[in-house]
């Protein structure tokens, strides 16, 4: 059965790079370019997967997370963060809100493959 993932990040070309990689891998991809989409996306569909950048424009990817870990039908969402600020700090930040996993930018997209058929117990 294909996993349903949801990509949310701002940067076009990296986000046209990840859809790419994991389409090949098999992974039905669903695109959002801002926070407040990506909300509206998983307010709307089921996702294996959601990976969310943490800086983006109308919500941040945080706020993603804590709006969805409220929702007692939503909760059980995996999500990944990707982000450019990794200090551990951040890191904390982004696993106390809810997030499964953490992956700083920049990744390699094997990298990013390998840890979502992990986090999907593949």
């Amino acid at each position: 059965m294909t996993k349903r993932l949801l990509l949310a990040e701002d940067e076009e070309v990296l986000r046209m790079l990840v859809v790419d990689t994991l389409e090949d891998e098999g992974y039905e991809i669903d695109e959002a370019c801002d926070g407040e989409e990506a909300y509206e996306l998983i307010e709307q569909n089921n996702y294996d997967l959601v990976i969310i950048d943490y800086m983006m424009p109308r919500m941040t990817g945080l706020e993603v997370i804590e709006k969805v870990r409220q929702h007692p039908e939503r909760k059980e969402t995996k999500i990944l963060m990707l982000s450019a600020k990794s200090q551990k700090v951040d890191q904390d930040r982004v696993l106390l809100a809810g997030a499964d996993h953490f992956i700083s930018k920049p990744f390699s997209p094997l990298y990013l493959v390998e840890k979502i058929g992990e986090i999907l117990g593949e």
